[in-house]
């Protein structure tokens, strides 16, 4: 409707913004404005349209060149179908709008494909295969592609946590739990705890590539338009030669079954997604709470500005960071929701994959970039640590002081002795060590040498060791 245009209801011409000069231009879609934290990321090239695009037609290549070499197709079909593959010759928006009609990109794409080689060859693009086969198997091509990005980066992200851990063994600092201190823990542990976390990550992710499957099932699941088609040439064993073929042409695994509605692949990839997204959250969480003006025990290399406040120095990374692992768990629900996918082929569960999968992965990709800026050039501050470990005046270590006590005294007797100690120090501001003075349970013993922080770190040191043995 033009600006001036009246409909049925209308009591006269519409209104618009003084500037609106008609529908927006949308120019190049999807180019990241909204989501810095994967933007110029690898793993955003190797997810965007282009990328998949390039795995359709590279899924039904390698189909055609499987089905040469099982005897299928003549030997001039492969290459034939494989210069056709070029993404260059096709448009993705031409491709996304005609979609509409068959409810997924296939299939204008292989009536384009077709036009592109000769018609006595044609039959031999995207034969004994459904949709369904070709987009499963691209979103596995794209899946692995992208876990490579990320494990690489996964790589530099433990590596140099591995060097921060071994500087700051024993950096004392103070440990808290539920927001509060609790007792002196070092950095080098906390480091290394997170280093762990990232290999169990890495794990994950390595585990879910080397299993990726192609899709080659046909209309059903049952391989039926495979091979010859008169019952006495018919043989079962070409068609599954085929499948076979056609996982070594792409560097995939070779399914037991056809998984068009057992989607084992995609649950799998959704918790190795969302568990690294996690992993690499705690990272940044910690960050960001270490970050904090008040604390500012750690502080990222090259903060981020502000619109409005020029002293600021944003942990702009960290923030990015526990951005995208607050958006993961969401997005591996609806994957998991698709498990439960109806009859031979679904609808609605497979199609409901290609976003979240997508984004999940960009998430992770971009999460995992950050992570290597973050911890590259990651701040510590070893004074600041050491003097808020003072803070609570020797209370920090009230543990300590708890279990001497309860040797020499009793375990009820020590529980009364501290609670008061504790309760007086807090209050009136003073040094555990100077309450406990002349106290009976202490005879003979330096206390303020019990109550020094960097003296109880209990076993952080080797077990610091202890994690970076692993590699």
């Amino acid at each position: 409707m033009h600006e001036h245009d009246t409909g049925p209801h209308s009591t006269g011409p519409l209104h618009t913004a003084p500037h609106d000069t008609g529908p927006l231009d949308t120019g190049p879609l999807d180019t990241g404005l909204l989501a810095p934290g994967r933007a110029g990321s690898p793993a955003e090239a190797a997810t965007g349209d282009a990328a998949f695009l390039r795995a359709l037609l590279d899924a039904e290549a390698a189909l055609t060149r499987a089905q040469v070499c099982c005897g299928l197709a003549p030997a001039e079909a492969g290459p034939a179908v494989t210069r056709a593959a070029d993404p260059a010759l096709f448009d993705p928006r031409d491709l996304a709008l005609r979609a509409r009609s068959g409810g997924n990109p296939v299939i204008p794409l292989v009536a384009d494909l077709r036009a592109g080689v000769a018609p006595e060859l044609r039959g031999h693009v995207h034969r004994g295969a459904t949709s369904q086969d070709i987009m499963d198997t691209a979103a596995m091509l794209v899946a692995s592609r992208t876990l490579a990005l990320v494990v690489d980066d996964l790589g530099r992200t433990t590596a140099r946590l591995g060097v921060l851990a071994a500087e700051h063994r024993e950096t004392p600092m103070p440990g808290r739990t539920l927001t509060q201190h609790a007792v002196p823990t070092t950095f080098g542990l906390k480091a290394a705890g997170w280093r762990a976390l990232l290999l169990d990550a890495r794990d994950r992710l390595a585990a879910v590539t080397v299993s990726l499957p192609v899709q080659l099932g046909g209309a059903a699941g049952t391989l039926a338009a495979l091979g010859p088609q008169v019952p006495e040439a018919r043989d079962p064993a070409s068609a599954l030669a085929v499948v076979s073929a056609y996982a070594s042409e792409l560097g995939l695994v070779e399914p037991p079954l056809p998984w068009h509605t057992l989607r084992a692949p995609i649950g799998d990839l959704a918790g190795a997604l969302a568990f690294t997204a996690g992993a690499l959250g705690k990272l940044a969480v910690d960050v960001l709470t270490l970050a904090r003006t008040e604390i500012g025990e750690v502080a990222e290399g090259s903060g981020g500005g502000s619109s409005a406040m020029p002293h600021k120095a944003n942990p702009v990374r960290a923030t990015l960071i526990a951005s995208a692992a607050r958006r993961a768990p969401h997005l591996a629900a609806t994957l998991y929701g698709s498990l439960a996918a109806e009859d031979e082929r679904p609808a609605g569960a497979w199609h409901a994959e290609w976003e979240p999968l997508r984004d999940l992965l960009r998430l992770v990709g971009g999460s995992a970039r950050d992570a290597v800026e973050l911890v590259s050039g990651l701040r510590v501050f070893a004074d600041v640590m050491r003097e808020h470990l003072d803070l609570t005046h020797g209370l920090i270590v009230s543990e300590r002081l708890a279990a001497v006590a309860a040797d020499r005294i009793g375990r009820t007797r020590a529980t009364e002795l501290m609670a008061r100690a504790t309760t007086t120090a807090r209050e009136r501001v003073l040094p555990l060590a100077e309450v406990l003075d002349g106290e009976a349970a202490f005879a003979g013993l330096d206390l303020l040498a019990l109550t020094d922080p960097t003296r109880y770190t209990g076993s952080a040191g080797p077990l610091t060791d202890r994690a970076l043995e692993r590699r």
